[in-house]
């Protein structure tokens, strides 16, 4: 488990065979178990994933007064929604992951911005940054699967947990990204079965 870093959550709904889309996500139990596990400081997600979202339908409560942090990684300076996230009411600001050949933004645009890395965001430059914050301790990863897929092969993550709903053979995108899983050894920490056929498994990255 890295050090050197805050303590890395990854949390995804998906089908039985490992895709985080093609079906409908049990929004409601997804988030009660978000609410009520890791009390997260620090949302990550990718440029994808907030791109999809429509920041005024962000549904679930908040894990912490007044909020955690929301961090996108978007090095591609894609994400133009930074005022309507802020506002959305689920994070108590937002912080832009750029690198060194992120396109020049607008001018007058006001997100805070965290620079790491070259020709990509540096993704453990950025969770050490992110972990210099005062009280920051847990980062929760919101991803289709992209960059879940990077911080595994990164070694950067500690634990998976999947609630795996009970359909198969309707989606395309694995929840550790494209191509072969990173080869890793996974402890069970916990399992629990809920309604609708529901099964949530949580898994130290050895």
């Amino acid at each position: 488990m890295p050090t050197d870093t805050p303590y890395v959550v990854a949390h995804l709904g998906v089908s039985l065979d490992g895709n985080t889309d093609g079906f409908a996500l049990d929004a409601a139990r997804f988030h009660q178990l978000v609410g009520t596990t890791w009390h997260e400081d620090v949302t990550l997600a990718g440029s994808d994933t907030v791109m999809s979202l429509d920041p005024a339908l962000v549904v679930g409560p908040g894990t912490k007064d007044p909020g955690p942090l929301l961090a996108v990684v978007d090095g591609r300076a894609r994400v133009t929604r930074w005022q309507q996230l802020r506002d959305a009411g689920h994070w108590s600001e937002v912080l832009a992951l750029h690198c060194r050949t992120t396109p020049p933004r607008p001018v007058g645009r006001y997100v805070p911005e965290l620079v790491v890395g070259a020709g990509q965001v540096d993704l453990r430059a950025a969770l050490r940054a992110i972990g210099r914050r005062p009280g920051v301790k847990v980062v929760r990863v919101v991803s289709g699967g992209r960059l879940v897929g990077r911080l595994l092969a990164d070694g950067l993550v500690d634990e998976v947990s999947l609630l795996i709903h009970p359909v198969m053979g309707v989606g395309s995108r694995p929840w550790w990204g494209e191509g072969p899983p990173p080869s890793r050894t996974l402890q069970l920490i916990d399992s629990d079965t809920f309604g609708k056929g529901l099964v949530w498994l949580r898994y130290r990255v050895a």
